[in-house]
């Protein structure tokens, strides 16, 4: 069971299990560091033939073998990328390597293992109660810890800090329980992810050189021995992770390994993303069912996002993030929902119609290079508009090449005309242009299963393919607001 962060949910608690430390040594129990943990349950995977780190599209021959040699290897790595490549996705799905449960110490802060205790006051429960200490069982998805870096970040934030309660109590300053523990040392035994590493300000980067390396912790001057377990994993900006960024190269030389991420390189891979990451699973409501994007349509957004990425007019140090296809498609979708409430629909199913409304909803995730002062600037969508007429004329020659569409042509030899619109209904489409010639044989060639050839997918076939003849120059067009005619 997963949720949507990627992190494996916790079922029930399994029973039985042993409670005690006495019942946890009869069982047969052995500590394992995470390390370890994570090495041995990745090689049983690629062993039995199993993907990995499942649902990370694109990486299988690239990031992915990287990865897996860095946790073999026992290496903290770290992951450098544009934005929206699927980073912090990566990271939060390692969780699924480790061993699915584990037992800790009941009322431990650091996750302590029953059969290896590193604090004071673990050493002091066991030499109190001793076979009778109490053991509890930590889900795999409650290993897992994280921080998004910012410049406000401070070292009790990720370390911890002197606790003036426990000094009031009489501790004192060195007293290693006088300590309130920061995020890192409470994710001991898991996983912890500092996102954005180049953002945290260069002391609290110092503040990770012993955590790396020495395993222990300083706090306001006192050093506290914890040897840590656990596996560090950072992301970043590979224009901010260099000497001239804003990463100190003793943190740099703490990390073992290095791995390069990027946008999917195939086309089948973007599309595939798409369909895994869009909320395209809607729950049908009043006089309309659960919507249809034709895979032509899914086509067009993925070669529009790459077109985006290659444009000249785009920031190429800010990427395009896979976040802009997968809202390009559910802003498609939406619009075919509502188009369906308006017009009484029985089904929506997406069309070419619906693609204009993908400009100016994903204007925002686009950093435009030498862009003008006036954020209104009319230059940007118009260049977003054009790379969308590129998308839909390459998809048009991918999937209509050597179709003959001289029939649907010959409609409008007479000077008639053809009108749409986001709000034109599938029937009063088709209506317009009576028997379409070679309509199964278009069909086919988008990808409509025999059973599913409805008036809707009809509709959003037939206006594919008069886009992509007016786009070929073999047809006329003219837009007006919502509304678009074709023909003379």
């Amino acid at each position: 069971m997963t949720d949507t962060s990627g992190v494996t949910a916790a079922p029930a608690t399994p029973s039985p299990t042993p409670t005690t430390l006495g019942e946890l040594r009869a069982d047969g129990a052995a500590y394992r560091p995470v390390k370890a943990e994570l090495r041995a349950n990745l090689l049983a995977r690629l062993g039995r033939g199993h993907p990995s780190l499942p649902g990370m599209v694109g990486f299988e021959d690239t990031v992915l073998p990287e990865v897996e040699r860095a946790i073999i290897a026992g290496h903290d790595l770290v992951l450098l990328g544009e934005r929206g490549q699927g980073k912090t996705r990566l990271i939060r799905t390692l969780v699924g390597l480790l061993d699915e449960w584990t037992p800790v110490l009941v009322g431990s802060e650091l996750n302590e293992h029953p059969l290896h205790p590193i604090s004071v006051w673990a050493h002091r429960q066991i030499a109190e109660h001793g076979d009778a200490t109490p053991v509890g069982w930590l889900h795999r998805s409650d290993r897992f810890g994280e921080k998004l870096a910012t410049p406000d970040t401070s070292v009790g934030d990720l370390i911890g800090d002197v606790d003036p309660i426990k000094v009031a109590e009489g501790r004192t300053l060195g007293d290693p329980e006088t300590v309130h523990y920061g995020l890192v040392p409470r994710t001991n035994r898991g996983i912890f992810s500092v996102n954005e590493l180049p953002d945290l300000a260069e002391r609290i980067q110092v503040a990770l050189l012993n955590v790396l390396e020495e395993r222990d912790i300083q706090i306001r001057g006192h050093r506290v021995r914890l040897p840590l377990d656990l596996l560090l994993v950072a992301s970043a900006n590979p224009e901010d992770y260099t000497n001239r960024g804003r990463i100190i190269t003793p943190l740099k030389d703490r990390f073992g390994a290095e791995v390069r991420t990027h946008y999917p390189i195939e086309l089948e891979d973007e599309i595939r993303l798409v369909h895994q990451e869009s909320q395209t699973s809607w729950t049908g409501g009043g006089t309309f069912g659960m919507p249809v994007v034709p895979e032509h349509l899914v086509e067009i957004i993925a070669r529009f996002t790459r077109l985006v990425r290659e444009s000249s007019h785009v920031d190429q140090r800010s990427g395009v993030s896979a976040r802009f296809a997968i809202a390009g498609l559910e802003t498609v979708t939406a619009s075919a929902v509502r188009r369906a409430a308006i017009a009484g629909e029985s089904r929506p199913v997406a069309r070419v119609v619906d693609l204009p409304a993908v400009v100016p909803a994903s204007r925002g995730k686009v950093e435009f290079a030498d862009s003008g002062a006036d954020p209104d600037d009319e230059r940007e969508l118009e260049v977003l508009e054009h790379l969308l007429r590129q998308a839909t004329a390459q998809t048009f020659r991918a999937r209509c090449a050597g179709l003959d569409l001289t029939g649907l042509q010959e409609h409008f030899t007479g000077g008639e005309t053809v009108e749409s619109g986001e709000l034109v209904p599938a029937p009063a489409l088709l209506g317009q242009l009576g028997t379409i010639p070679k309509l199964a044989e278009l069909l086919g060639r988008l990808g409509v299963p025999e059973g599913e050839q409805s008036a809707e997918q009809a509709a959003a076939a037939v206006e594919f393919a008069l886009e992509g003849l007016y786009l070929t120059r073999r047809l006329a067009k003219d837009t007006d607001g919502t509304r678009t005619v074709y023909g003379a």
